[in-house]
Formats: structure tokens, sequence, C-alpha cells
């Protein structure tokens, strides 16, 4: 019988939440030596998750979008609201600031094959474990994944 995300995953997971200021965050995160965190609401839904990768504007900044000025107008040659959202997580204070609310989740009686490939097609390190209620109930990562390929 092929194993499931349940069978793998981590299950005593530490979650923030969006108010969480974000030196708390980055605390755990490097005390834990752990690469994100699932962001949950107050009824503990994953609302976002915030990653090393977010946090990486706090250090390196953000360029404004270039643009040309043609005839008194400009012209952006980049999306601008990009540059605005790149801004906002350079910028932030609190975990729902900086975090990413797109968050690619799986249930747990998913197959780990199927998490795995999902994992390798999005290029993400860590996946939410969430329950049909959409509450975290684990994290599986790659290494977790790794992990149930060198136990079989």
């Amino acid at each position: 019988m092929s194993k499931t995300v349940a069978d793998v995953m981590s299950h005593d997971v530490i979650v923030v939440q969006p108010q969480t200021p974000l030196n708390e965050a980055i605390q755990i995160i490097a005390d834990r030596r752990i690469g994100g965190l699932p962001v949950v609401d107050d009824a503990g839904q994953l609302v976002g998750v915030i990653s090393e990768t977010d946090l990486m504007w706090q250090e390196t900044g953000v360029e404004p979008p270039a643009y040309i000025m043609f005839l008194d107008s400009v012209i952006y040659l980049q999306n601008p609201a990009k540059y605005e959202r790149d801004l906002h997580k350079a910028l932030g204070q609190t975990v729902g600031e900086v975090m990413t609310s797109d968050a690619i989740t799986v249930n747990p009686e998913k197959p780990l094959r199927e998490a795995a490939k999902l994992m390798h097609e999005k290029n993400i390190r860590r996946l939410p474990v969430i329950d049909d209620s959409g509450k975290v109930v684990g994290i599986v990562t790659r290494g977790d994944i790794v992990r149930a390929m060198a136990a079989d």
C-alpha cells in the first residue's frame, strides 16, 4: 500500500498569526532551523505562509520599476503593482504584511506521490497539510519525503 501525506508529515506544527511581529517569526525560523511557517487566523484556518523567501525582501530591498518618459507621460516597463507589493514586503513589520497569502496546500489523505509531484512542479520546499475545514494539521517537507523513500 502506498504512503499518504499523513504517514510522513510533521504533526507538531509551529504556526504564527498575521499580527505576529515579523522579528518574532524571524527568530522562530532561525532558532528552529526551519524554512517557513504556516500563518493562521484566530480560528486556526490557514491564511498564508511566511518563508525565508518572503523574508529576503527585508534585507535586499526593492528596485523601482524601470520607466521611460514620453510626452510628459510615465510609461512603466514593468508592472508597478508588483513594485508596490514588493515594497510592502520589504517594509513590513508583521507577518501579515510579508506573508504569501495564496499558499499551496495538501490534504492528509493524499498519496505522498501526489504531494511530491506538486512540490516538484511548483518548486516549493514545504506544504501545509490542512483538513477539510481548512485547519492546519501538519506540514510535509522535501526532507520528509526523502526520509520516507529511504525507509522503503
